[in-house]
């Protein structure tokens, strides 16, 4: 059923925002990357351990994002469920990632088809970059994905991270939306380049960012 009928991230002015918005964090990096860590949470939620930590354990670097959703847990989960790339989308500056190749589309429904992942199923990011794989389903609390540049033997000496994505009940009706990050890798440019924190954690910010405030806005009921 459809919540609101404007796709997230859409249009020039969207991807020029979402442009400008990353290059402003490249540059403010050494001035307010420390904070962007933990946008958003409160107390303890920065630290706390979270569904799927354990697949990263000593990460290099990571980040906990959150935010208010004035909706429950049960309606916040079908939009993380159907989250990926030939599926809902990621609800973040669609015409800008459409521009690097990656083919999103953000719905603004909820997909039936969409609403029941799996352990082992496959969430692209790109057409043509290796998935993310799904090892934690626990609805309406927990989605992890667990990505690696290719098999096994590369995940253990290349590279590895995990996107976290935590829905937790709030007092009156309400959710608190976290998604977290994690990674670790192996020493070499490309492996820094691929997994490490610059350039890839201020991109990570603005986009992650846009989807936590797109989330909520198709989440919560209209007013």
């Amino acid at each position: 059923m459809a919540t609101n009928t404007r796709p997230p991230g859409v249009g020039v002015l969207a991807a020029l925002e979402g442009a400008g918005l990353i290059a402003w964090h490249l540059v403010a990096t050494p001035f307010v990357g420390r904070k962007r860590l933990h946008w958003g949470t409160r107390e303890l939620e920065a630290t706390d351990p979270l569904p799927g930590d354990e697949l990263v354990t000593n990460p290099k670097w990571s980040y906990t994002l959150g935010i208010d959703v004035a909706a429950p847990p049960d309606a916040v989960w079908p939009w993380i469920a159907q989250i990926g790339q030939r599926r809902g989308g990621f609800y973040s500056y669609q015409t800008l990632e459409n521009l690097l190749g990656c083919k999103i589309r953000n719905t603004t429904e909820l997909l039936p088809e969409h609403q029941h992942p799996e352990v082992g199923e496959k969430v692209y990011l790109h057409p043509t970059a290796p998935p993310l794989r799904i090892e934690i389903v626990d609805p309406p609390h927990a989605l992890v994905l667990f990505g690696s540049p290719a098999d096994v033997a590369a995940e253990q000496s290349w590279g590895v991270s995990t996107w976290q994505f935590i829905v937790r009940p709030g007092s009156a009706g309400k959710s608190r939306l976290l998604t977290r990050g994690r990674s670790d890798f192996s020493p070499g440019w490309a492996t820094r380049l691929a997994f490490g924190r610059f350039p890839i954690e201020p991109i990570t910010f603005v986009m992650s960012r846009k989807m936590l405030l797109e989330i909520k806005r198709l989440a919560e009921p209209a007013r």
